[in-house]
């Protein structure tokens, strides 16, 4: 038998990042969805879990991917999404000197002609430290961390933005601020 909190993690980064409407839920411009209704379009498509599940994925996820309205009511992904229906307005923010991309070496000779791109999500996310970065990279294959000149970046007119989970996020990141 499966791990319950994380199978319904993995659900929920599928349903709230990339395909809310496989299960007929919609969400709003901020991400946000009903819990209730998330729950019932949940069961209705196979997936059972409760609010009390729902509460331990949100309370344990390491990445805190996800996040409850104040209210309660609601839940979101706090970011990663390719879903174009969502557009989270995130504040404007002055980065660090300097932030880090995780990756895999297989991805360098795309990465070294045309930056780092979005792909399929809103932004490209970047990492406060090199642990981070390592741990994402890793997913993908043999790791390569990017050193990314941010504070340049943004002097040069770049906008930066965090998500609540304080991934750093920002449209592109081209070849010369590696």
């Amino acid at each position: 038998m499966g791990n319950p909190v994380r199978d319904t993690s993995k659900f929920l980064s599928y349903i709230l990042r990339h395909e809310p409407e496989s299960i007929g839920l919609a969400l709003d411009s901020e991400g946000w969805a009903e819990i209730s209704v998330l729950i019932e379009a949940a069961k209705t498509a196979g997936k059972s879990f409760d609010r009390k599940l729902l509460q331990q994925v949100v309370d344990t996820n390491d990445k805190k991917r996800f996040a409850i309205s104040g209210d309660g009511l609601r839940i979101r992904a706090v970011q990663g999404h390719s879903s174009v229906s969502v557009a989270i307005d995130y504040a404007e923010l002055i980065p660090p000197q300097i932030l880090y991309h995780g990756t895999a070496t297989r991805f360098m000779d795309s990465i070294n002609r045309e930056g780092l791109r979005p792909g399929q999500r809103h932004h490209v996310h970047l990492s406060a430290d090199e642990k981070t970065a390592n741990a994402v990279g890793a997913r993908h294959g043999k790791v390569v961390i990017l050193r990314i000149e941010a504070m340049l970046m943004y002097e040069a007119g770049y906008k930066f933005f965090q998500a609540d989970n304080g991934v750093w996020l920002t449209a592109e990141v081209p070849v010369e601020f590696f």
